[in-house]
């Protein structure tokens, strides 16, 4: 199987103390890819570690809202992307109104710099949003990006999910679906275009119908497989080339991806 965690956190604890084994569990389900998107800049060393130490690891580079950041971090992101560097996309970045010890506007400058960045460098960005999506969408307004990227743990309605696709991005669809409450995210993700998809997991966080209270990880990708097939009326196994494609279109610098070179091969939407 060709399944992609597209946003998981590898290099946080517990997963980062029992990586071996979390990979292997993960593999035995069938997952093959993990893509680790950055929290602050403490963590960027370990994070192009784990990319050379693993060919199915893919590291981001970021800044994220609920982190306390120093003055100087941007400039430290901009001097690493000067060089060779592993990094497939910008991110984790973006806006919290419920959990960032920032004010919004200090978010909102964090976030405009590092839109910049994926501007020029021509890479895409890995958003996170909670209760602010009028000021994100301001913001990408701002600054088009022209490399595209994913609102991660996506959990809101079509109409919403629409004004995102609408200027280039995907959505990256987690354990949200799996509860039954969630149904305007649900019934979104029945209906939106299957190539604006992802599968992810956000682990070690946003755990599965079930399994709340636990530690999320990668193995546990297949369930919100299952959920999404079910949701859109089909077999999960018609939806693992499609989404690997969509994950390959979006991140075309990480190059252990599967290569699909044929057309997108979604099936009807």
């Amino acid at each position: 199987m060709m399944l992609i965690d597209s946003h998981c956190h590898l290099d946080l604890p517990p997963l980062a103390g029992e990586l071996d084994a979390v990979l292997a569990r993960a593999a035995a389900q069938g997952v093959s890819g993990y893509l680790v998107p950055a929290v602050d800049r403490g963590h960027w060393p370990a994070l192009e570690c784990l990319s050379q130490r693993d060919a199915s690891v893919a590291v981001a580079i970021g800044l994220h809202p609920c982190f306390a950041h120093q003055p100087d971090d941007v400039e430290h992101m901009a001097a690493r992307l000067s060089v060779p560097h592993p990094y497939v996309a910008i991110g984790e970045c973006g806006l919290d109104a419920i959990g960032s010890p920032l004010p919004l506007p200090q978010q909102e400058h964090l976030c405009r710099a590092q839109l910049r960045l994926a501007q020029q460098h021509e890479l895409p960005v890995i958003l996170h949003v909670r209760k602010a999506h009028n000021e994100l969408l301001r913001l990408l307004n701002e600054i088009p990006l022209s490399a595209g990227g994913v609102v991660h743990g996506f959990s809101g309605s079509t109409a919403l999910a629409q004004q995102y696709i609408k200027r280039g991005l995907k959505l990256g669809i987690g354990g949200t679906i799996t509860y039954p409450r969630a149904a305007k995210t649900r019934a979104a993700v029945a209906a939106l275009p299957l190539t604006s998809l992802l599968l992810e997991t956000d682990s070690p966080d946003m755990p599965i119908c079930g399994h709340q209270g636990e530690t999320n990880e990668p193995a546990r990708l297949p369930h919100i497989l299952s959920q999404l097939a079910r949701l859109r009326g089909c077999d999960p196994k018609e939806l693992i080339e499609p989404l690997a494609y969509n994950v390959a279109e979006l991140f075309p610098r990480w190059q252990c991806q599967p290569q699909i070179t044929a057309a997108n091969p979604s099936i009807s939407d």
